[in-house]
């Protein structure tokens, strides 16, 4: 099984920071998630028992970081990560958190995955990141 579902964009709107401002106001964050599953099984049957419910992996990604107030976008990464693979059976799961940092002009982004994707080897390569031509590794100062 060499097929992923992806949420892109999913914007999360909650009390996020380790400063004492940050911790009495909303601050938006984006989640990008991709898992692997078998899309074959659930198109041959065109049923949603079949599939990977992405709008179920959205109300989980929202109610986990509303409900977490984290410190640290790290922490609300983690998290996701692990009530992910928990909640819906998965081998591995990439979570991308991107927090903008209007205050200093920068974005924070934090990716990380987490299992094993054994099927097939490594999980596929980001679309915004390309291995080093001929290695199949990403180059040192080029990871996400």
């Amino acid at each position: 099984m060499n097929d992923i579902v992806s949420i892109r964009d999913l914007q999360v709107s909650t009390v996020i920071g380790v400063y004492d401002w940050e911790r009495e106001v909303e601050q938006a964050l984006t989640f990008s998630v991709e898992m692997p599953t078998d899309v074959a099984r659930a198109a041959n049957g065109d049923n949603i028992k079949d599939a990977l419910d992405y709008s179920a992996v959205a109300h989980t990604v929202k109610c986990v970081v509303i409900e977490g107030k984290f410190q640290l976008i790290e922490t609300a990464a983690e998290r996701v990560a692990q009530r992910l693979i928990a909640d819906f059976g998965l081998d591995w799961v990439r979570v991308q958190v991107v927090k903008p940092i209007t205050t200093e002009g920068y974005t924070a982004v934090i990716t990380i995955e987490r299992g094993s994707f054994s099927p097939g080897g490594r999980p596929p390569v980001p679309p915004d990141r390309k291995p080093h031509e001929g290695s199949g590794r990403i180059p040192k100062g080029r990871e996400s």
